[in-house]
């Protein structure tokens, strides 16, 4: 077995970063700096959200929205970071596997959103945030009752080529059963983490629509994530659609606020969104707030807090549309807006992703992303369990709904 330090440059213990992860699939303190896992690469991410074929996913364990925790503290119990590492490490030291040991540890925890993760897979994690990942074009998620659900297909991709649609679910990989088992498995199966498989080699899909069940063989292609499109509608409303927020996305959604003809209203569709990077999403918000509060978060019980920069366009009217798909950063942005009466909320209820997590090097460069606390909107809601609800409630017809809420809040009173 390749020993763990084999290749590594720095030498700073192992152990939590000094900065938290925020909000599903990702999120870094903006006001400081995250400690580095290899070759540079930022640690931005992934929380539990995962990254499925490719695009962002938003592919969470079944929320229980019955009972919610308490989001003034971490529902982790003290020293969980200290329990994971010392089962890495003690792991390592009988020549076992860190990175299953922390799996195991994490499990016990009870941590719902806790993660482990290879190097590797941070890594391609990380590169997807970057815009550009290797995969099939999937998003999807876990359905309450195990089963993983595609959620959306990207347009061009293999997926898309192969007649894969939105609710298909997917049953296997590879000839492994997907049921069940957790999403960041189903992840590195879809991605062939385990043999570093490149754009080209196949993987083999079981899917189900309805009764028919059938198995596809596609070919992962590299791929770009873009994930704000901008298109005008009828009666001078600008509809800009964010799907997740990866690295640049943020100044997209101001450029084309900017953009946006004079006296046109916004409709910023956040359907689907999975979250992405926390401070992407605090860009987005500022294109729409003259600075001030976001959110504020807990780490162990200590607060801080997320403001947007200044000099956002705070007349222009705005309409945020959201569903039970919308999670963590998105949820982010939502309730900033919708607090600070910025916005109208429209559509049905969102997912209720609002912990922090924190990452930990192991001692084979793999990561584990513990829980240690939950974020709370500009007038204290708590997220996590609950999700947004949205000011009027609206499923088929959504978008047109939007649309004649915001020629309303546009007309002269």
């Amino acid at each position: 077995m390749t020993h763990p330090n084999k290749g590594r440059t720095d030498k700073r213990p192992y152990g939590p970063s000094v900065c938290p992860r925020l909000t599903g699939m990702s999120g870094r303190d903006p006001f400081c700096q995250p400690h580095r896992i290899r070759r540079g690469a930022a640690l931005t991410l992934l929380f539990t959200s995962v990254l499925v074929a490719g695009a962002a996913t938003g592919a969470f364990p079944p929320a229980d929205r019955k009972s919610a925790p308490d989001e003034a503290r971490s529902t982790v119990p003290a020293g969980h970071h200290a329990d994971v590492a010392r089962a890495a490490e003690e792991a390592m030291a009988d020549g076992k596997s860190p990175m299953e040991a922390a799996k195991r540890a994490v499990s016990r925890s009870g941590d719902r959103w806790g993660a482990v993760y290879s190097e590797g897979e941070y890594e391609e994690f990380e590169q997807a945030l970057d815009g550009q990942y290797t995969g099939v074009g999937l998003w999807a998620r876990s359905a309450r009752d195990g089963r993983i659900e595609v959620t959306k297909v990207r347009a061009g991709s293999p997926a898309a080529t192969a007649g894969i649609r939105p609710g298909d679910l997917l049953r296997s990989v590879d000839g492994r059963k997907t049921d069940g088992r957790p999403v960041t498995e189903v992840v590195s199966l879809l991605r062939g983490d385990a043999t570093d498989a490149p754009a080209g080699t196949t993987v083999r899909l079981g899917l189900e629509r309805g009764t028919r069940a059938w198995t596809e063989t596609l070919r992962r292609a590299q791929l770009s994530a873009d994930s704000v499109t901008v298109r005008e509608l009828p009666g001078s409303v600008t509809l800009i659609r964010v799907d997740t927020f990866t690295k640049g996305s943020g100044d997209q959604v101001r450029e084309a606020v900017r953009q946006a003809p004079p006296g046109a209203g916004v409709v910023l569709d956040l359907r689907g969104n999975s979250g992405g990077l926390v401070t992407e999403a605090v860009t987005a918000a500022s294109a729409f707030l003259d600075g001030g509060l976001v959110a504020t978060y807990d780490v162990d019980g200590e607060q801080r807090a997320l403001h947007a920069e200044s000099g956002g366009d705070t007349t222009r009217p705005l309409v945020a549309l959201v569903d039970g798909g919308t999670m963590s950063a998105a949820e982010l942005l939502t309730g900033a807006v919708q607090d600070r009466g910025r916005a109208l909320v429209v559509g049905s209820r969102t997912f209720g992703k609002g912990s922090v997590q924190m990452p930990s090097r192991l001692p084979d460069g793999s990561v584990a992303e513990l829980t240690v606390g939950h974020y709370r909107t500009p007038s204290g809601r708590g997220v996590d369990g609950r999700g947004i609800t949205p000011d009027l409630e609206a499923d088929e017809g959504a978008l047109r709904r939007a649309e004649t809420v915001l020629r309303g809040l546009a007309a002269p009173s």
